[in-house]
């Protein structure tokens, strides 16, 4: 099992005070499972100011009624979008305790723990989320950075079996992500988040050498579908079903920020090479992905855990 640890939380002890944050000053955040310290993100200038303005506008809202669920879960949000990810798990913490029952509220907090490496939290809190919504109405989640079509795509459900089965596969409990991912597929009514769930599911029935299962999943998924946001996923599907060629997954334009896409067509890439049996090829790619800065991003996090499952390599703190 993945070494696990909780760093103490260096957020405001007072959630409602102005924040003031200095984005070139070095934040820690969490250790990685191979030991290293892991910064809160600097931002670019343009999105600081934006993601700032966004947030203090939120915490205004939350400060006027700090016990609403819409509230306390978009002060989290918000305070995660700028990398304050240990608040925004003091928030959601605080709200639970005012909603124990909030299964929206532990879907986010159960997500926060994932970026802090702290999988077991983060099974307890989605595996609880999901037996509290079970049987309720679904709910569209909205997006807090919008897709290209400011268009919605998943539901709260959605999200509560996706990252529980996230958790579970991060944590190499590969049977029990499956069991996750299933009903997750079958809430999965868009092509973008099929494609997503289908992508980690077949990636975990290659883990558990149920290769049969892992090309039926995505026997259905055609060549042509178009993508919303969900292109590295696609890309990855498109690679297991020879239609590119492996190396064209680390073929990214340049010119622009592609760190999330290097994190998830990186690992989907080095996953490849593992499942094959290349350990060699496959931990060279995962140290590529580890060389970028987007530590939140879950192909970084699977290539950080799986290269720790490979490696073992001692902790230091």
């Amino acid at each position: 099992m993945p070494f696990l640890v909780t760093v103490t939380v260096l957020s405001c002890s007072n959630p409602t005070e102005k924040l003031q944050e200095n984005n070139n000053q070095l934040h820690v955040e969490a250790i990685s499972l191979l030991g290293d310290t892991l910064y809160r993100p600097v931002l670019s200038a343009s999105l600081a100011k934006d993601y700032n303005k966004k947030l203090e506008d939120t915490r205004l809202v939350y400060k006027a009624d700090p016990e609403g669920v819409i509230n306390i879960i978009w002060y989290g949000r918000r305070l995660a979008y700028v990398g304050r990810y240990q608040h925004a798990i003091e928030i959601y913490t605080r709200g639970l305790a005012l909603h124990p029952e909030s299964f929206q509220i532990l879907r986010h907090r159960g997500h926060r723990f994932i970026t802090l490496r702290q999988f077991d939290r983060a099974v307890a809190d989605l595996s609880r989320a999901a037996v509290l919504a079970t049987g309720s109405e679904l709910e569209i989640e909205p997006d807090g950075i919008p897709n290209r079509l400011n268009q919605p795509l998943t539901t709260i459900q959605w999200n509560i079996y996706y990252h529980l089965g996230l958790a579970h596969y991060l944590n190499g409990n590969y049977e029990m992500a499956i069991e996750a991912f299933k009903p997750c597929l079958a809430l999965s009514d868009n092509n973008d988040i099929l494609v997503a769930v289908s992508d980690w599911m077949y990636m975990t029935y290659q883990h558990l050498g149920q290769n049969e299962s892992a090309d039926t999943l995505i026997a259905a998924i055609s060549a042509d579908w178009e993508m919303i946001e969900n292109d590295s996923y696609f890309n990855r599907i498109l690679m297991y079903q020879g239609e590119i060629e492996p190396t064209e997954l680390l073929s990214v334009q340049p010119g622009v920020d592609q760190s999330l896409i290097i994190a998830t067509q990186g690992y989907g890439l080095g996953n490849y090479y593992l499942t094959a049996g290349d350990t060699t090829r496959a931990l060279e790619i995962f140290a590529e992905v580890l060389s970028g800065n987007n530590w939140a991003a879950f192909g970084y996090i699977a290539a950080e855990a799986n290269s720790h499952r490979l490696t073992q390599k001692p902790v230091t703190l």
